[in-house]
């Protein structure tokens, strides 16, 4: 009984059997994963630079979506999008996050989507130092498309996150309950909102 509980993993560890959902795990990281697969092997294995910037660009973009609508709200219930004023056309990030009491967020499903989330920039930096040292500057657009669309999901969930944590601290500290508590919630929802 002792062996058997020493070979379990610990909460937050890296195993997507600890996931609350593991399905939404494994499709998140089976995106994240194979956008820089299919680009990197598919230089050496696939001849056609065409079906390769085809099908690289096709899970680029069912990342972005995936991550930004489904992962980012059912593993660490945080998501965001970007609204246009009609009236002024100024572009306005709107974050959203679950309230405090309602979502759990499994330690095993944050810990894999935030380093998923920072790792996968990090690799197409990696591939676009490869393509302008190996001269390779036909492929710097497609790296350029996948470095946008990584860096602004990044980039938004992070701010997202700050926006969370802001105002959960924010409610806290009034009491979630009171009307000093949803008036700090909505000031701060609305300063991080803004930028």
């Amino acid at each position: 009984m002792d062996t058997e509980a020493q070979s379990q993993p610990g909460a937050g560890s890296l195993s997507w059997r600890l996931s609350s959902h593991p399905i939404t795990l494994l499709t998140f990281l089976g995106f994240r994963i194979s956008s820089v697969l299919v680009y990197f092997l598919g230089l050496w294995i696939i001849q056609s630079m065409i079906m390769i910037f085809i099908v690289t660009i096709l899970l680029l973009a069912a990342d972005f979506y995936y991550l930004k609508n489904i992962a980012g709200r059912r593993l660490v219930g945080l998501r965001w999008w970007n609204e246009i004023d009609p009236a002024s056309g100024e572009a306005k990030w709107v974050f959203e996050s679950s309230e405090p009491g309602t979502k759990v967020v499994n330690a095993t499903d944050s810990r894999f989507f935030w380093l998923a989330l920072y790792v996968q920039p990090v690799l197409w930096v990696v591939m676009a130092v490869l393509a302008l040292v190996g001269l390779q500057f036909l492929w710097l657009p497609l790296v350029i498309i996948a470095l946008v669309l990584t860096i602004m999901n990044t980039l938004a969930f992070s701010r997202c996150d700050k926006f969370s944590q802001a105002s959960n601290l924010a409610g806290s500290a009034f009491g979630s309950t009171n009307l000093a508590g949803s008036i700090a919630s909505n000031m701060m929802g609305r300063l991080f909102s803004r930028n």
